[in-house]
């Protein structure tokens, strides 16, 4: 489970990104999937475990579908797949998201 302090962590990072780092990420799905997968990277780099980044990768998902209109069809697909699994769903869907920026680089 994502502990209290990497939560806290992960919610204040994506409230202090600037809106137009938001819109450069998001532009397209290759720029949010490398940008995805550079953080992946550097969350296995300090030790995390799969577990542990897929609940990072949730949280990221529920800010990005409460707070962000997706800037394209992939994004899109996404967002609809999110806010209409259920949480064991979503969480599933957070372990492929990072598998495949893992398997992308």
């Amino acid at each position: 489970m994502l502990g209290d302090k990497q939560s806290v962590k992960v919610e204040e990072k994506l409230t202090e990104m600037s809106q137009e780092k938001k819109e450069e990420i998001l532009e397209n799905f290759n720029h949010f999937a490398n940008y995805l997968g550079d953080k992946v990277r550097m969350a296995k780099n300090i030790g995390m475990s799969d577990e542990a980044i897929a609940k990072s990768a949730e949280k990221v998902a529920n800010y990005l579908a409460e707070h962000q209109e997706p800037k394209n069809r992939e994004e899109q697909l996404l967002q609809e797949l999110w806010k209409n699994g259920e949480q064991e769903q979503q969480h599933a869907l957070a372990h492929m998201l990072v598998r495949m920026v893992q398997n992308r680089n």
